[in-house]
This record gives C-alpha cells, sequence and structure tokens, in this order.
C-alpha cells in the first residue's frame, strides 16, 4: 500500500518545520554517502541503520563472516563525528572490562572509578555471542536505561548513546547465543547480505590501494544528531498507524507457529524507528509502508518459534504472513497531522 499524500500544516508547536525535514534528509544522504565510502552496494541497510540511531535504539547484525557487518558499524561510527569505542567479545571477556572498575588510590585512602569502552557515543561489539552470559549482561542496563551500576554506583552513560553488535549465526562452536532479555533490548537486527555483482566489482577497485574507511570523515556532530533524533520525536504518527503496529504485534502472539510473540517494547521502538524512516525519506507523517518495511528488521528476532529447529528464515516467513494477512484499516484522510484552527 503507498499513499503519496503531500506534507501536513507544521506550523503547530509540536510539528517539525519542513527546513527541519530537508536538514535532516540531506544530513542522512551525506551519511550515507559517506559510508558508501567503505560500504558498496548496501544503501537501505545504511538508512534502517541511521532510522534506528535517529530513534535513540541499538542494532544487531547477524551474517556470515566477511560480508561487511564491522565495515559499517566503523565506517558509520566515523561519518558521525562521535566516540567510537570497538570491543572484540571473547569467552574470556569480564563485565568489567566492558564497564570499568574501581581502583584503589592509596595516596588519597579513595577508590576511584576508571571508565570501561561502554563510556562512549558508540560502542561497537564484534561477536558479542563469543562472550559468557555474565558479560552479555552487562549490556542490559546500559542498553535500557543509559547508564552502568558498579558497585552500587550508577554512572551515567554519554548521550547519544548507540550499540551497533555483530554475530555469526553459522560458526556457533565456543559461542553463546543472546537470550531472549538481551535480544529484545535490541531495536532491530539486520543481515547484510552478499553485495551486487557491480558493487563487488567497485568494492574491489576501492580496496585495492588502501583500507577506504581511513578516508571518511565526520559529517555531523552529537549536538546535531541530538537535534535530529528530536525532529524525528515529532513526526506524526495517526492513531490507526499505531493501531496497525498493535495489530501486528497482537498477531504475532496469536500466531500457532509461535511459542513468543512480539513485547510492548517491540511496539513502541517500531513506531519509533517508523517515525525515523519517515522523516529520512522527507515526510513529517508515518504511512503504513514504513511499519511494513520496517517490521521485519523490528520484530522478527525477538519471535520464538514452536518447533525449535526452526530457521531464521522460516521465521522471517512466519512474520510474513503475519503482514500479509493483517488488515491496514488506514484512510488517506488520517495520514496526516490535522491542521491547527
Amino acid at each position: 500500500m503507498t499513499i503519496d499524500a503531500p506534507l501536513a500544516d507544521t506550523s503547530s508547536a509540536d510539528a517539525p518545520t519542513q527546513a527541519a525535514l530537508r536538514e535532516l534528509a540531506a544530513h542522512a544522504e551525506a551519511i550515507c554517502d559517506a559510508v558508501a565510502k567503505g560500504l558498496t552496494g548496501k544503501r537501505d541497510v545504511v538508512e534502517t541503520t541511521i532510522a534506528v540511531l535517529l530513534s535513540r535504539g541499538h542494532l544487531l547484525l547477524e551474517d556470515v563472516p566477511g560480508v561487511g557487518k564491522t565495515t559499517l558499524a566503523t565506517a558509520l561510527g566515523k561519518a558521525l563525528g562521535l566516540d567510537v569505542a570497538r570491543i572484540q567479545f571473547t569467552p574470556d571477556l569480564l563485565p568489567s572490562d566492558l564497564t570499568g572498575v574501581n581502583i584503589y588510590r592509596p595516596h588519597s585512602g579513595e577508590f576511584e572509578f576508571r571508565p570501561g569502552p561502554l563510556f562512549s557515543q558508540v560502542v561497537v561489539g564484534d561477536e558479542v555471542n563469543r562472550a559468557s552470559p555474565k558479560t552479555q549482561s552487562a549490556l542490559l542496563e546500559c542498553m535500557q536505561e543509559g547508564q552502568v551500576t558498579v558497585d552500587g554506583t550508577s554512572y551515567e552513560l554519554p548521550s547519544p548513546f548507540f550499540v551497533i553488535a555483530t554475530q555469526n549465526p553459522i560458526e556457533m562452536d565456543g559461542t553463546y547465543p543472546l537470550p531472549e532479555a538481551q535480544r529484545d533490548r535490541f531495536t532491530a537486527r539486520l543481515t547484510m547480505g552478499y553485495p551486487p555483482a557491480e558493487s563487488e566489482l567497485s568494492m574491489l577497485d576501492m580496496h585495492d590501494l588502501d583500507e577506504p574507511t581511513r578516508t571518511i570523515r565526520p559529517i555531523i556532530s552529537a549536538d546535531e544528531v541530538h537535534k535530529l533524533s528530536q525532529t524525528t520525536a515529532l513526526i506524526y504518527a495517526a492513531k490507526s498507524i499505531k493501531q496497525y503496529i498493535l495489530d501486528l504485534v497482537h498477531a504475532s502472539r496469536e500466531s500457532p507457529h509461535l511459542q513468543l510473540g512480539t513485547s510492548p517494547r517491540a511496539a513502541i521502538q517500531l513506531l519509533r524507528v517508523a517515525k525515523a524512516h519517515a522523516a529520512i525519506t522527507g515526510r513529517d507523517h508515518v504511512l503504513p509502508d514504513d511499519i511494513k518495511t520496517l517490521a521485519s528488521p523490528v520484530l522478527a528476532h525477538r519471535l520464538i518459534p514452536e518447533d525449535a529447529g526452526t530457521t531464521s528464515a522460516e521465521i522471517d516467513e512466519i512474520l510474513k504472513n503475519i503482514i500479509t494477512n493483517t488488515p491496514i484499516r488506514v484512510h488517506r484522510n488520517e495520514m496526516t497531522r490535522p491542521e491547527v484552527s
């Protein structure tokens, strides 16, 4: 379903101005172009990643080795001009290696907190499923509440705070699959896939002389990311759009093929990412197409099938059937923000 509705009147105080929308779309375009210097043929993946960032969420990249998961995370961090920390998850990694530790200072007789790599604006967790569940759990508080608690004291994390974690679903020896609670913290899960043939040829040319991500320069600052996030929060979502989201969520809970459907958190995050996706395309309102496009990345990794042997591809197919069979009860005149008299 595609509705080409015009921009609504943005004169009300709680609506983003058209100038703000043009600025956001221009920044998103510039970031995509910058990331493309190191990662070709994946513009849709980059756009969804930017939408997750602007919705104040976190991203899980799951795919086979060598398709550009870490490259995407690194290139995006450089293009955003934010403080980036890369963590290689291993079985011997401890929670304190992420959060930081209290160190005793003999000269003062006091403990001093030394922050860990989680105190960065962009945290790239490479092969997150190779760490023990105890270490994985260190991400739970920071991803949900934006803080870290060490020895009973809570420390606020920087803002924006964006976790991009990668994992390889093929090689499972010596890994610890992410539990349901951990997966639910990730706003979306994306797969990279292999690039098109022409993009792969361009990639060979790009990597012929040097690592292309070295040439990426910051596009925007942390303050600008804040500003863009505030703009996306003002995008209008009609009540019928919100009901459509709930219809999808409830259908997943009632599916005979699923042991566990999606959580209320999933509905909230789907709405937020849909708003960011609309803003990136220059719209001040959410369309049903935004929801349909993002339903699989946002919802699929949260579903628990009845059959333990069900593959990720089969779960995606179950969700696709849910989306196909869930009616869209949205009318054209409900799409845009009501005019303020």
